[in-house]
């Protein structure tokens, strides 16, 4: 049994990447489903319409044929509201959602009956780790995150001996040791550079020095269920407010990549702070998103304060948009077994955890707790 799958062309400012690659379009046409791209889909990642012709895929010039046909809709942003009215009712929609951040768009989606799985929902556990999108984009906004503050600071990163002297080597601070922070610590060891890194998980540590980076010790354990790190109180905040403090002043380059998912990203370097940091430093802060973890961050711009540069990138996956393309597109094939069976239907085996834990919308209702709060006040 055939599914008719659908792959628009990313209409958000700056966004190159395409949800499928064409290696996994001709997977998916190969189970026997019609997989229709957008022309240009993958134009900014350098896939273009003749690979994903080759690999089985109909390419398509206009969007609402594209979406009005489909049983499986499948993106990386949230869809427009333009797109939602385009989807039959009933269809499947996968992608990242960010529903705090388009608390709209998720009720139109209720209101169009989709079924909408959010990426970024899908549950932290072993089975789901081929799923877990979130993980495959960090690793590529880590890794960005230490070129960024390379190309930014003013000296070299690793330490070299030259006929004119010795340089000392750049002194990198990372905040953070989730997926994106080990990326950020593994490259700034690659370019050479001396790699100190704190979190507030203690398990952390153990990672973080497996790479060759000092782990800033500080008796607190915040991990909670599902492997994020929970709000501090005020005397533990007061605790890491010192010790991150006398870390950054000795600096060159601090990486910040601290996010609660749904949450503002929590405060970690103050104005204060960046007064005292070393004239030249750096700061590239990865939270820039979601509200940023310095204090003078501005998404999207780089800005001096202090004789500190503080980058604010976006979007940072879309900047290696290939093997982010790439990663994504394997998450959601993976994802996407889990939903069909061996007949090629869809089957929702709302039982499976990770079906539960990334469904958004579905026949109606809300499905997540958390955003049917902020949409509908918590109404049933």
């Amino acid at each position: 049994m055939a599914i008719n799958m659908a792959v628009p062309k990313e209409e958000a400012p700056g966004e190159r990447r395409v949800a499928l690659v064409p290696e996994v379009v001709a997977k998916l046409v190969k189970q026997g489903h019609n997989v229709a791209v957008e022309s240009d889909a993958g134009k900014g990642a350098h896939y273009l319409d003749e690979a994903y012709e080759k690999a089985g895929a109909n390419v398509v010039d206009e969007r609402s044929g594209l979406l009005g046909s489909a049983g499986v809709i499948l993106k990386v942003q949230p869809p427009t509201e333009d797109e939602i009215a385009a989807m039959p009712e009933g269809s499947v929609l996968i992608g990242f959602m960010y529903p705090h951040r388009y608390p709209e768009r998720v009720a139109a989606m209720r209101d169009k009956k989709l079924t909408v799985f959010a990426m970024e929902l899908v549950p932290r556990i072993t089975r789901a780790q081929a799923m877990d999108a979130l993980s495959s984009q960090a690793t590529v906004a880590g890794y960005k995150a230490a070129l960024i503050a390379a190309d930014t600071i003013d000296r070299f990163l690793p330490m070299l001996t030259t006929a004119a002297g010795t340089i000392r080597p750049a002194n990198v601070l990372i905040f953070g040791a989730g997926v994106a922070g080990l990326q950020a610590i593994a490259t700034a060891k690659r370019l050479g550079a001396v790699v100190t890194a704190y979190d507030v998980r203690r398990a952390a540590g153990e990672q973080v020095r497996s790479l060759g980076a000092k782990f800033l010790e500080l008796e607190i354990d915040a991990e909670t269920e599902g492997g994020y790190a929970r709000e501090l109180t005020e005397e533990e905040k007061k605790q890491e407010r010192e010790m991150v403090e006398q870390a950054i002043v000795a600096a060159d380059i601090v990486i910040t990549t601290a996010n609660i998912p749904g949450r503002r990203a929590p405060l970690i370097v103050t104005k204060e702070m960046v007064a005292k940091m070393k004239p030249g430093s750096v700061i590239v802060d990865l939270a820039a998103e979601s509200g940023g973890n310095c204090e003078v961050t501005k998404p999207g711009e780089t800005v001096q304060q202090n004789d500190v540069r503080v980058v604010g990138p976006l979007n940072l996956p879309s900047a290696l948009a290939v093997h982010a393309s790439e990663m994504y597109a394997k998450n959601l094939q993976n994802f996407l077994d889990l939903i069909i069976d061996d007949e090629g239907a869809l089957k929702l085996d709302w039982e499976d955890e990770i079906l539960a834990g990334s469904v958004l919308v579905h026949d109606g209702e809300i499905k997540h707790g958390p955003t049917r709060e902020l949409v509908e006040g918590g109404a049933q």
